[in-house]
């Protein structure tokens, strides 16, 4: 009975978090894709700093050896970049057709397959981020579903309601890597899918999980900083008007906001 809990709630969470999160980004906010980056930026930063490294740090874990899985798993997707443009070094050598270059031409034409490129590789990133952060929100539900019934519903909730502006940020990396709406909510809700496994592997191994689980907090956070950083926050670094400037910084911090806000309530939620 306890196990069909935990299999509806991280389901639920999982996947339930990116259809809401693709019908907020694709209905609302669709027609403002520059802004979206910047809110895709500060939601993956915030979702980093804000919600994955504190909780790896709470569970007492030794600070250095956390750092050093934080830089592991950020030369681990940089040398992941590397593979995908060498990959894709050919096949996209006539593709810059995306929406969100048409005001680079200040940048030189090789520099636009450059970004191309990032993208596709930036989605990669994305995803091996989102499976890890999934894994480890799968195991923390079935923790709570094996204390309590209740806490568990409260800890699905919460973990569906602080996912929704990190997915957007996930999809709206996708959708500027060229990925049409379908693939793009399709990879994220698989990806979302694997909170049930996480879910299955918490009920049965939860003893030997939880000592791996910090780690885990630290590589999906560093897939998202490297994302963050050398994807979406170089496209933002072009020169602009004082004005539309203004408009990156209040949605880059909008992004932040929404993730904080929506963790913090998430927190306190699950005190009661």
């Amino acid at each position: 009975m306890i196990l069909l809990a935990i299999l509806v709630g991280t389901l639920a969470a999982g996947i339930g978090s990116v259809w809401l999160a693709a019908w907020l980004s694709f209905g609302i906010v669709s027609r403002y894709t520059q802004h979206m980056l910047s809110l895709a930026a500060g939601a993956l930063l915030a979702t980093a700093f804000l919600h994955l490294l504190p909780e790896a740090f709470e569970a007492g874990v030794e600070p250095h050896n956390l750092f050093a899985t934080l830089l592991f798993g950020l030369l681990f997707f940089f040398l992941l970049d590397k593979a995908e443009l060498w990959h894709h070094g050919h096949e996209h050598h006539h593709s810059d057709t995306h929406d969100h270059h048409d005001h680079d031409h200040d940048h030189d034409h090789d520099h636009d397959h450059d970004h191309d490129h990032k993208h596709v590789s930036g989605g990669w990133a994305i995803l091996a981020g989102d499976s890890v952060h999934c894994f480890g929100d799968g195991v923390l539900i079935a923790s709570a579903f094996m204390v309590d019934v209740r806490l568990g519903i409260v800890s699905s909730l919460a973990v569906l309601a602080h996912e929704v502006p990190h997915h957007m940020g996930d999809l709206v990396v996708l959708r500027a890597g060229s990925q049409s709406r379908q693939a793009a909510v399709l990879k994220v809700s698989l990806a979302g899918a694997i909170t049930a496994l996480g879910g299955l592997a918490g009920y049965m191994l939860l003893e030997q999980l939880s000592g791996v689980l910090p780690y885990m907090l630290a590589i999906a956070s560093s897939s998202f900083i490297y994302v963050a950083l050398a994807d979406l926050i170089p496209q933002l670094q072009k020169r602009l008007s004082s004005r539309e400037t203004a408009a990156q910084i209040v949605w880059l911090l909008s992004g932040m906001a929404l993730v904080s806000g929506v963790s913090m309530l998430a927190h306190s939620s699950s005190l009661f």
